[in-house]
């Protein structure tokens, strides 16, 4: 750090160079971030599996659904957008989802339905929650596993 003298006697510290290196700090750990993790939620821990592989390509037009584990009394419900809602009543926010990826001139086709799946979901609800995303026309699905690497 550099000293200089002002005009008043006071020696003051030239923080440019510090300031420099706090921007090139910041820039560098914004591209080490991995954005991806936007996808996952704090209420589900997926299945482990040794047939998980990281995913090939970016899904362009996801719709990104977690089902919750069931809790003792309640039902399995769904967390899209930071909602939970229950399976049941899933339609018109599918719909709505829906619509804002036509609209921004995706087509039916593109857009794919990315299910993360507590691993104590039950089975029959994933199939259960597959059906009602086919109801409102959503005909792809990803599936998210934790990949299992196994002891080497």
């Amino acid at each position: 750090m550099r000293v200089k003298k002002s005009n008043s006697g006071v020696l003051e510290g030239d923080l440019t160079p510090m300031i420099d290196m706090t921007f090139q700090l910041i820039a560098f750990f914004m591209v080490l971030i991995n954005f991806e993790q936007s996808e996952q939620h704090e209420k589900i821990q997926l299945p482990d599996s040794e047939l998980a592989k990281p995913a090939a390509e970016k899904t362009e037009y996801p719709i990104i659904l977690h089902l919750t584990q069931r809790e003792e009394g309640q039902p399995e419900t769904v967390i899209l957008g930071g909602e939970e809602i229950n399976i049941e009543a899933l339609g018109p926010f599918l719909g709505r989802e829906k619509q804002m990826y036509l609209g921004q001139g995706a087509k039916e086709s593109e857009i794919t339905v990315v299910i993360r799946a507590h691993k104590g979901a039950r089975t029959g609800k994933v199939q259960n929650l597959i059906a009602k995303c086919q109801e409102s026309s959503l005909e792809n699905f990803k599936l998210r596993a934790k990949e299992d690497v196994g002891n080497f």
